[in-house]
């Protein structure tokens, strides 16, 4: 919606980085499924929508998420457009709201620790893709 991003709440019962706000969806591929038609999935049965998607980047990380946890991922970053709202499962979601890069950034820097580990990784390297390819994507 007009560049902003919608942002996800993860819900209380999720066994690690609960009530954390973080990115719209993550893919968690199943077994020979390709990463694409994952966050598809995802992106309908957590956030209730589904849109053209545009790889823009895979990364790998290592972070400490509390209660002992450790994940080592890598992960696959999708950015898609739409004007539809969404409507979340409230078991993987909690609440969502759309807002600009410039509340995020200052978001993250001043509270980071409302964000999940891997979207304060991710969440500038994405702004600078979006930012350098903004006609290419939106077409």
């Amino acid at each position: 919606l007009n560049g902003n991003w919608m942002l996800q709440k993860r819900a209380s019962t999720k066994y690690h980085s609960p009530d954390l706000w973080t990115n719209s969806c993550c893919s968690h591929p199943l077994p020979k499924e390709d990463t694409e038609a994952a966050a598809h999935r995802r992106l309908m049965e957590e956030m209730g929508i589904d849109c053209e998607l545009h790889k823009v980047f895979s990364f790998i990380y290592k972070a400490k998420l509390g209660n002992g946890l450790i994940e080592h991922e890598l992960d696959h970053v999708f950015v898609g457009f739409t004007p539809e709202f969404p409507s979340p499962n409230e078991e993987e979601v909690s609440d969502w709201k759309i807002v600009p890069f410039e509340e995020i950034d200052y978001e993250v820097q001043n509270h980071p620790e409302i964000f999940t580990e891997w979207f304060k990784l991710i969440y500038r390297k994405v702004n600078l893709h979006l930012t350098l390819n903004q006609k290419h994507l939106k077409n």
